[in-house]
């Protein structure tokens, strides 16, 4: 395992690719390559036939360099690192703090690659490879890439907090169009891994994400609510949306196998700065026993109900003692 930290200063744990694995994607990648440039100068050879030898030359030259050179650069650079030998292999080509790489990387790639691969028939990047701690070769260091493995075996996956009750079902009617899948998926690793951070990355990663789907949805944090109870807000309804679009319009979230609504109690920020827990906490008022009146002088108290079946009759004389009046008082 490799631990990169990345910006937010969250550990990453890679698998660098091992050399079999690594050299079997480059064969790959050279077979599919010669194919293709075979191919091309074919279909040059036929097209230059009227062409004079200096120009067919030229041709063949430009082919070369745009075959077997440019070709890798431009499929790394539009697959983020993942060429067809890779693909096959479950590689990818990444950067050394985990990000996707860019035209830049893959162009120095691809240059060193031409020297230590095709020139020396791949003695000098398997050098460089099995001498790397990490298996990189030549046009890695220089480039400040690495080539990690994607398919490793994975736990059960995690479901993703639900949010409070009160936010359940109130992004219904938001635009979701314009969120990327880079972002949704990051939301989601976030919320999955929010209670294994430190209190304050995880604080400021939810102000970041919270604020890159208020940028692209319109929707607002709730005053006074924690960034990541909107984030699970959002992200189940688009679940639900998921959901409704593929088993139809009457179909739950339960269908989706997301969890029950449970209030989550997510990282807590240092101090002073204290975000409002998911779920509040009621108070409990107490109930005042009712008040009985007092008996006046004209109301004597009440007298207990009689028993059933027995008779009722007025007392011949009062409790104080007083001759009985004839009244009795309503039970």
């Amino acid at each position: 395992m490799s631990e990169l930290v990345t910006g937010e200063a969250v550990a990453l744990e890679l698998r660098p690719a091992q050399f079999p694995s690594r050299a079997l994607a480059i064969l790959l990648d050279l077979i599919v390559t010669v194919l293709a440039y075979i191919a091309v100068s074919v279909g040059l050879l036929a097209a230059t036939a009227s062409l004079d030898d200096a120009a067919q030359i030229a041709v063949s030259i430009a082919a070369f360099l745009l075959v077997l050179v440019g070709g890798p650069i431009a499929v790394e650079t539009l697959s983020h690192g993942r060429s067809l030998g890779k693909v096959a292999c479950g590689l990818r080509v990444v950067r050394d703090d985990g990000g996707p790489i860019r035209f830049r990387h893959a162009l120095v790639r691809g240059a060193i690659g031409m020297v230590e691969i095709v020139m020396t028939f791949g003695v000098v990047a398997s050098i460089a490879s099995l001498v790397s701690a990490r298996g990189r070769r030549l046009g890695d260091v220089f480039a400040g890439t690495l080539v990690v493995r994607e398919r490793i075996p994975v736990g059960p996956a995690a479901f993703v907090p639900p949010p409070p009750p009160w936010l359940a079902g109130r992004y219904s009617q938001l635009d979701l169009s314009a969120v990327p899948d880079g972002l949704w998926l990051a939301v989601r690793q976030y919320l999955t891994r929010m209670g294994q951070l430190d209190p304050q990355v995880a604080w400021g990663m939810a102000q970041r994400f919270a604020a890159d789907l208020a940028a692209r949805t319109g929707a607002q944090v709730p005053q006074g609510e924690h960034p990541a109870a909107f984030l699970a807000a959002v992200v189940q309804e688009r679940q639900a949306r998921e959901v409704r679009r593929t088993f139809g319009t009457g179909v739950g979230p339960a269908v989706a196998g997301m969890a029950p609504a449970v209030p989550v109690h997510p990282a807590q920020p240092p101090h002073p700065a204290q975000p409002p827990a998911y779920a509040p906490q009621m108070p409990q008022v107490p109930q005042a026993p009712p008040v009985q009146p007092a008996p006046t002088e004209h109301q004597p108290a009440p007298s207990p109900l009689p028993m059933a079946g027995a008779e009722s009759a007025a007392p011949d004389e009062s409790v104080s003692g007083r001759p009985a009046t004839g009244f009795v008082p309503p039970a």
